[in-house]
């Protein structure tokens, strides 16, 4: 495995903690959410809110975890082969002829990569974009340090994915020549 996926494995790791830690606090005390992070509209953090944030944090916090675990997690059977997988498709494509084929395409190609690293980067988009819509469409978030922080962490492990992403193609395309 390359450094930086190791790199990028301890990240997640280290992110996972933190948004546990982030979790407990949640479901202790929700004006721990309008003190850090909704500061622009407190009043409307209440204590479900905060257990339903608490939540999605912890969830996000479990797939994050899980992608460290096992950067290279699939969804299939890891000793079917590329072949394999395109023929999977094509299967698919064939029972869905039509308008539908492209849909299920998609759907099988993301089934059949590494689908807990796709996941563990959308939670990463969905925190990225749940913060910005508080702080410049809904306005119930500042640009303060609790709300930096989170929008960097996002950032910055987006852009780390998505370059270990192309340290996962060229380990899968070595591991493929190796084969032949």
């Amino acid at each position: 495995m390359s450094r930086f996926l190791n790199v990028l494995r301890s990240w997640l790791v280290m992110v996972s903690v933190i948004a546990a830690g982030n979790t407990l606090q949640s479901f202790r005390d929700h004006g721990f959410l309008s003190e850090k992070l909704y500061t622009a509209s407190p009043s409307l953090v209440n204590g479900l809110q905060a257990r339903t944030f608490g939540v999605w944090t912890l969830l996000s916090s479990v797939i994050r975890c899980l992608c460290a675990i096992d950067i290279r997690n699939r969804t299939l059977d890891n000793a079917c082969d590329f072949q394999c997988t395109t023929e999977h498709c094509r299967v698919l494509s064939a029972v869905a002829p039509g308008a539908l084929a492209p849909r299920y395409m998609i759907t099988c190609f993301f089934l059949l990569s590494n689908s807990l690293y796709y996941i563990t980067l959308f939670t990463f988009f969905l925190a990225l974009v749940h913060f910005l819509s508080e702080v410049f469409i809904y306005h119930t978030a500042a640009l303060t340090i609790g709300v930096m922080a989170p929008l960097m962490v996002a950032s910055f492990s987006i852009m780390g994915m998505l370059i270990g992403l192309q340290y996962l193609e060229v380990e899968a395309l070595s591991q493929n020549k190796k084969k032949n």
